[in-house]
């Protein structure tokens, strides 16, 4: 463990995600561009990231199960095989049905990658660099970003839809051919048991770790804070600063970088809280929720647009999300044997991506029902609809704070009496 090959492995595994957060959040980024091709409403545009949510977040405890049975090298593989089929449909695409058909072997390939990288680090590493690995495994993943918010873009912009999304299919291939050749799921030796089990053992084992107090609280926890990053930029962050806003594009990219230059530098720190002072996790996690909920009133109700400077405060405190939720994988890794951590893991990560696809759905509604009701003058993206529908976060966000401190009550109460 801690030797220089769980470094490659981890290395690989992590290049892996990387891809696959360019693969998820390139839809995003070409959203503006999606209406125009597919001549779609913001229902219709909100459902090729919600039904790939869908797909995503239902995957995810089979694929911790299957993680746990298979392997983590061979989840990431055929995860980032999945996405290249993906982006080759979408780039041929001409209509709604067909490129969320694309999306949805997005999203599929997609579950499949993060819980298994994830897998890697207790298995390869120490239990003293699991707490900062395991962050540093999410912020560097959304290096990914920006990837498809500059260089995606600009392709996107001047070569246009087809060839933009045949690049993305290729760096799945690349993807999947690094994770065969290099990733390996364990150390050798390492007795982590494997064998093909019952559909009633399958079942015992998902109801096991979900019976656990703990996984509940990494469940939401990571419902509660991860969710709004996700829409920000899956989704409605771009239209909101591109028509909302008007920013323009090149500075849209600038901000898009903030984010995850932001959550890079924060991440570790944070991890190193989570390592030193494990008692405070949840205290954290909802510290993060206030301040992402005050960051949103602030550019809401501020009259007229929002100066640089503010959407600028927005999205860094919003890039504290994407760090504050693995807190939520921590809290599973405490409380489940490593037999389970697979399927633990898919729980927990089932939370903010359920909040993810309900948020950008009603987002979407909210804003074709007031483009009907004549409030948004003809224009789809008005600043005043932003408004309103982007509340609909802040309902999500109270939701989950008050589930996560029921389940927190539960846990300490049960270490008390142990």
């Amino acid at each position: 463990m801690g030797t220089r090959r769980a470094w490659v492995v981890w290395i690989a595994g992590l290049a892996a995600y990387v891809i696959a957060i360019t693969q998820r959040t390139s839809f995003g980024v070409a959203g503006v561009a999606a209406t125009d091709r597919f001549n779609a409403t913001a229902s219709a545009l909100s459902a090729f990231a919600v039904i790939q949510l869908v797909v995503y977040a239902g995957l995810q405890i089979p694929v911790g199960v299957l993680a746990d049975r298979f392997g983590s090298r061979a989840m990431i593989a055929g995860g980032a095989a999945l996405m290249a089929v993906g982006q080759l449909q979408l780039a041929v695409a001409t209509t709604i049905p067909a490129g969320v058909f694309g999306r949805v072997l997005v999203g599929a390939g997609d579950a499949m990658t993060f819980i298994s990288v994830l897998r890697l680090v207790p298995l390869w590493f120490t239990p003293a660099q699991v707490p900062l690995l395991s962050q540093v495994t999410g912020i560097v993943g959304m290096g990914g970003q920006l990837i498809s918010s500059i260089p995606f873009a600009a392709l996107l912009d001047g070569q246009g839809w087809s060839t933009a999304f045949l690049s993305l299919a290729g760096l799945g291939v690349l993807a999947a051919v690094l994770a065969a050749a290099v990733v390996r799921s364990e150390p050798p030796g390492s007795g982590v048991p494997r064998h093909t089990p019952t559909v009633r053992q399958t079942g015992r084992v998902i109801a096991d770790a979900f019976a656990e107090p703990g996984t509940r609280l990494g469940m939401w926890s990571h419902f509660t804070v991860q969710f709004p990053g996700q829409v920000f930029i899956l989704a409605w962050g771009y239209p909101f600063l591109v028509s909302a806003q008007g920013i323009p594009p090149e500075r849209v990219a600038v901000l898009m970088t903030v984010f995850v230059v932001a959550g890079a530098v924060g991440g570790p720190f944070l991890g190193r809280i989570v390592a030193l002072r494990p008692l405070v996790r949840s205290r954290l996690v909802l510290g993060i929720a206030l301040a992402i909920l005050v960051a949103w009133t602030a550019v809401l109700v501020y009259p007229g647009r929002a100066p640089f400077w503010l959407l600028t405060v927005l999205v860094v405190v919003l890039s504290a999300g994407g760090p504050g939720s693995m807190i939520g994988f921590d809290f599973a890794r405490e409380f489940n044997p490593p037999h389970r951590l697979g399927t633990a893991n898919g729980i927990v990560n089932i939370g903010g991506f359920t909040a993810a696809l309900v948020s950008m759905y009603l987002i979407g509604l909210v804003l074709d029902v007031l483009k009907a009701t004549g409030f948004s003058g003809g224009n789809l993206y008005a600043l005043d609809s932003f408004r309103i529908a982007l509340c609909v976060q802040g309902v999500l966000m109270v939701l989950g704070g008050l589930a996560l401190m029921r389940v927190r009550r539960l846990v300490r109460g049960r270490a008390a009496s142990s």
